[in-house]
């Protein structure tokens, strides 16, 4: 079976393989959005607020599976395009086992915990309840979550981008219809919407779980594992950026939480809720993209066509700066409706929310190219520069601007920290792009004829 991977991509083409994880991404975010929503709506601001004090701990279990899928992912296309294809089957079985297996213990440890762990992130009495009813539900399940994290971007890896964001779409659709069966008619709260949010977990894991049981025609499937701790630990050490990414997102939501709380009170950590999931929608996009570009670059690594390689940065590169103006003039041009999703505009919060948002979308015209950046370097097996970037633009930097910030500008410090740590981590990644120039063979601007063509 030819692999869906070894071939020419024009940039139509390229499009066409990436817009299903888009699709994914965008879908997963919406489904996220619309639990927000009904929260927001149906139970109360608090509710919402409490949603966000809890998402830390599910933001650490979600990043370690990203730290192996996307590492993973990266080492299983290489040795695919390298004609080593058992051993990519192999790989993958570990990775998956690996996944899961790390998700229990993590889930295992948060519930013996519980109280203690939401005291320290915040839970005062007001929103207490919401959030032991929200995390209490949704931790036993953690080892699904995993599971469909690992199967979306291992079904792009396999040619079956398709696929995955069919699964992704039907999850997203049962959940939506849940939520409002749950919290509306049966009025369970905030517990109806994470019993939703279950349902999705489990209605996208277990095909695909399915699939590569038993789906023996295609170019991944599951065999009998082959512990590799190299490999584990290359993939570890390849996908840190994207651990980093969500593990400072653990640390700064708790950041910028704590901050809100300060300056504005619970009516500010709400704000901030909002201002954050817009984020996942808007941003969505770009990891969508370079989730489904990234296994056709580790492909051409392998397989060593540097002139593929070099047309599909040129591509690649092209598609990021003309989705970024797309969702910078969006996020201006629907800054009032989105907002008003989350909160009714004749609610007390509702100006606090659209200043915070109009404030925060300046970080749209980097966001997008550290991402993609970022993302290409652990493609490319460079795990060291991937992380760089990412620890920048998502810890250090930002941590230092919502530190620093406020302190000068008061309140308006916190929606602008995210802007100013984008800002300077772009200018981290154009350095990097251009310093590895030569040795990835990336191409800037038009068509040129060069060594490659001969």
């Amino acid at each position: 079976m030819t692999n869906r991977l070894d071939r020419d991509f024009s940039a139509l083409a390229l499009f066409r393989y990436t817009l299903p994880s888009i699709l994914s991404l965008l879908f997963m975010s919406l489904y996220q959005m619309v639990d927000a929503i009904f929260i927001s709506n149906f139970v109360g601001e608090n509710a919402l607020a409490s949603m966000n004090i809890v998402y830390p701990v599910i933001s650490v279990m979600l990043a370690i599976t990203l730290m192996l899928t996307t590492g993973g992912s990266a080492i299983v296309a290489r040795k695919m395009g390298e004609g080593k294809e058992q051993e990519a089957k192999e790989d993958f079985t570990v990775i998956m086992l690996t996944a899961a297996a790390l998700a229990a213990v993590l889930s295992l440890l948060s519930m013996l915990f519980m109280q203690p762990l939401l005291r320290f992130l915040g839970a005062t009495p007001a929103l207490y309840d919401d959030c032991l009813g929200y995390l209490g539900t949704l931790i036993p399940f953690m080892p699904m979550a995993a599971l469909q994290i690992v199967f979306s971007t291992f079904l792009i890896t396999a040619g079956r981008p398709g696929l995955g964001f069919f699964l992704t779409a039907v999850s997203g659709v049962s959940n939506i219809i849940l939520d409002y069966v749950l919290m509306v008619p049966l009025d369970m709260g905030i517990e109806g919407s994470a019993w939703g949010t279950v349902a999705g977990y489990l209605i996208a894991s277990v095909p695909a779980l399915l699939y590569f049981s038993f789906q023996r025609r295609g170019s991944l499937y599951f065999v009998r594992p082959k512990f590799r701790a190299r490999m584990l630990g290359f993939s570890c050490f390849n996908g840190s950026s994207e651990m980093v990414s969500n593990l400072s997102v653990s640390v700064t939501t708790l950041l910028f939480n704590k901050l809100a709380l300060h300056y504005m009170e619970e009516a500010g950590v709400t704000a901030v809720t909002v201002v954050l999931y817009a984020q996942f929608l808007l941003t969505a996009v770009f990891m969508g993209f370079i989730g489904g570009a990234a296994p056709i670059i580790s492909f051409n690594l392998g397989s060593g066509n540097q002139k593929r390689q070099a047309t599909l940065f040129r591509h690649c590169t092209f598609t990021v700066l003309l989705m970024t103006a797309v969702v910078v003039v969006a996020s201006y041009l629907l800054a009032r409706p989105i907002v008003s999703v989350y909160i009714r505009q004749s609610s007390d919060i509702f100006p606090l929310a659209l200043h915070g948002f109009l404030l925060f979308a300046v970080s749209y015209l980097f966001a997008g190219f550290n991402i993609y950046a970022s993302g290409l370097f652990t493609a490319l097996h460079n795990g060291k520069v991937s992380a760089i970037i990412s620890v920048l633009r998502t810890f250090v930097l930002l941590v230092l601007s919502l530190l620093l910030l406020p302190r000068f500008i008061g309140a308006d410090g916190i929606w602008l920290a995210v802007p100013v740590a984008e800002f300077l981590a772009c200018l981290v990644s154009v350095g990097y792009l251009i310093g590895y120039r030569k040795q990835y063979h990336f191409t800037f601007g038009l068509r040129k004829k060069t060594e490659l063509d001969a």
